[in-house]
């Protein structure tokens, strides 16, 4: 038996015609959800849920990132590393300081290190400061703003030990008893160091060194600087103490670099002449006091010091004192070596410290009278 396509065909049910709940299954529909909430509901939510997580997630690790960013900045260059002295000339600017600092990898980064400078509310100083590459910003900054371990100290040519031990004093904090070391002890343990071989120079100086260190430092500066001359003047028969006592003489006498040769060719001319040198700078030192309103031990000499006592007096005693009156520097030095030739005998300075020399006693009162007398200025 067939059946008809009729029968075979099956049936749709339209959406129109999908029957409504009714009061009861709305009822425990209404149940259903109360207790157990909307599932469309819940799914949002869960959504929410896994989307806020994975923000968190993600600002936390950017916050981190950022954070580990920061204190890197900051952090050492180096996890182990020898101290080393930084030095900071006398002229740096602060730019160039830190410029310095992380160029030679003392610093990760410039901004960190001048941001933990600013908090120590201080600036770096010259001189030099014993860092490592093993410090953060934080400890270095802190180190380089507080006092440098080494000082520059500059000891101008010409002057007594005394004077040099006094501007050592200073820098480095010598007391009275170190100080007294210094003139009478250190600087005079044997005969060719008394004096003039404290060489003229800026030096950068450990600030716990004493007197003997310090004494030692600058004669071995005067032997680095003077072993050239030695050879030369011991060619032209003179002995180095004897060129060194006159060129301290020049160093006092001069009024530049200028007029060093000269001088020197006149002191060299009265030597051979056996003539008194009569140069004031040699009783200065003889009179060996000071006046601390004026110009110190170098203040000008009076008619009664000229009768001064004194193997320094060279008023008094013909030939060069005992032992240089000064520390010179290199252009005294070599100016005795190269002096000019001359037949002056004479010399004084103008007011200007301009030189002018006479052959004769009788050209030498005429240059006082022309130079001094007139303008009252002093020689």
């Amino acid at each position: 038996m067939e059946l008809s396509k009729s029968k075979m065909t099956k049936t749709s049910v339209s959406p129109s015609k999908v029957l409504p709940l009714s009061e009861d299954e709305l009822r425990y529909k209404d149940q259903l959800e109360k207790k157990f909430g909307n599932p469309l509901d819940r799914v949002r939510k869960s959504s929410l849920a896994k989307i806020l997580l994975i923000v968190i997630a993600a600002l936390l690790i950017i916050g981190g990132g950022a954070v580990y960013y920061f204190n890197s900045l900051f952090s050492a260059p180096q996890k182990q590393a020898e101290s080393e002295v930084f030095v900071v000339s006398t002229v740096a600017e602060q730019k160039d300081i830190k410029d310095k600092l992380l160029s030679q990898g003392f610093i990760k980064n410039a901004w960190a290190f001048d941001y933990a400078l600013t908090k120590t509310d201080s600036k770096i100083d010259a001189g030099g400061y014993r860092i490592s590459k093993s410090m953060d910003a934080w400890t270095l900054a802190k180190t380089v703003a507080d006092k440098p371990a080494l000082v520059w100290v500059t000891i101008p040519e010409g002057l007594r030990k005394e004077e040099i031990g006094e501007r050592l004093a200073k820098a480095l904090g010598w007391d009275e008893k170190a100080l007294h070391e210094w003139t009478y002890t250190y600087t005079a343990m044997d005969y060719d160091h008394l004096e003039g071989v404290y060489f003229p120079d800026t030096y950068l100086i450990p600030t716990d060194e004493n007197g003997l260190d310090a004494a030692n430092r600058l004669r071995r500066r005067f032997d680095e600087q003077f072993a050239p001359y030695m050879t030369k003047f011991l060619k032209q028969d003179v002995k180095w103490t004897t060129a060194l006592k006159i060129a301290s003489i020049v160093q006092r006498e001069a009024g530049g670099k200028s007029d060093m040769p000269l001088i020197a060719g006149i002191l060299w001319n009265r030597l051979l002449k056996n003539m008194k040198l009569e140069v004031d700078a040699t009783v200065q030192y003889a009179r060996d006091d000071r006046d601390e309103l004026t110009t110190g031990f170098w203040k000008p000499i009076t008619v009664a010091d000229k009768e001064i006592d004194s193997k320094y007096n060279t008023y008094k005693y013909a030939g060069l004192p005992p032992f240089p009156i000064s520390n010179p520097g290199i252009d005294a030095i070599d100016a005795v070596l190269n002096s000019e030739e001359t037949d002056c005998l004479y010399y004084l300075h103008d007011s200007n410290r301009q030189i002018h020399c006479a052959v004769t006693y009788e050209e030498h009162l005429q240059n006082i009278k022309n130079y001094l007398l007139k303008g009252g200025e002093n020689e």
